[in-house]
């Protein structure tokens, strides 16, 4: 996220390697699972462990090792994205919420802003509703830098695409690795009416999101409001963002009261 976006902020090393995919005479070791080993520090590592009986069912021997490291390249993808689900939005920690979003929440009500946005020319929404989804998904290894961390903007993206590059290596590349390189990018660079949209979302939602922290426990979250204002680029981030500092200038005048 752009601004004052929130999460723990999780930085394992990236120079660590996985298990290659599977080769014929590996078929017995198919499937890997991936720990996550705390330690004192903030960073963290990996361990991969295959374990599982190979797939046959009448395949080839060859058509069998392909489906068993697709499988197990699958899981090992997904298994990583678990993190997404897992890590709180550090913005919110640092604002004192007690049990914030995570990371997927966001990315998820992004992605359901996309579904019921109303249609607007030239922009796909099926795309819009991928780009939500992974715009943020390196931060399952690097966490979310946010400027209060005092990264550069230019080392934020650095790491973030290492990550990226990491992750679509344990899917094991081909045409979905290339299709979630191809979105993030499109998105990281602003480079599309689409990015232009979803960019607009990732605002809307955190500042919808502090308004419903705001309601809940008392607060008031000035920063994030501040921060997003007139940094827009679509009359629906706009006409939305402007409901949403609608109501809140309701709840606060209510509060008051």
């Amino acid at each position: 996220m752009a601004v004052t976006s929130p999460a723990t902020r999780i930085t394992p090393p990236l120079n660590r390697s996985f298990l290659h995919r599977s080769t014929p005479g590996s078929l017995h070791c198919a499937s890997r699972k991936f720990l996550f080993l705390r330690n004192p520090t903030p960073s963290s590592s990996i361990v991969a462990v295959r374990c599982q009986k190979p797939v046959s069912d009448g395949l080839s021997s060859i058509e069998s090792m392909n489906h068993v490291s697709s499988a197990a390249s699958s899981i090992d993808f997904l298994t990583l994205c678990h993190r997404l689900k897992t890590t709180k939005r550090k913005g919110w920690i640092n604002q004192g919420i007690n049990g914030p979003e995570s990371i997927a929440d966001h990315m998820y009500r992004m992605a359901l802003m996309a579904l019921i946005a109303g249609d607007l020319s030239g922009v796909d929404r099926e795309r819009c509703i991928k780009m939500a989804i992974v715009h943020d998904i390196a931060e399952a290894i690097v966490g979310d830098i946010t400027p209060s961390d005092g990264v550069p903007k230019e080392e934020k993206s650095r790491r973030e695409k290492a990550a990226l590059e990491e992750m679509c290596k344990v899917l094991g590349g081909g045409l979905r690795a290339e299709e979630i390189t191809e979105l993030w990018l499109e998105y990281e660079n602003n480079a599309s009416l689409e990015a232009n949209l979803v960019k607009d979302f990732d605002k809307v939602e955190m500042i919808l999101q502090a308004l419903e922290y705001e309601a809940e426990h008392g607060k008031v979250l000035d920063e994030f409001f501040i921060s997003t204002a007139g940094k827009f680029q679509t009359e629906i981030g706009k006409s939305w963002a402007a409901e949403i500092n609608a109501r809140r200038k309701c709840q606060l005048t209510n509060r008051q009261r």
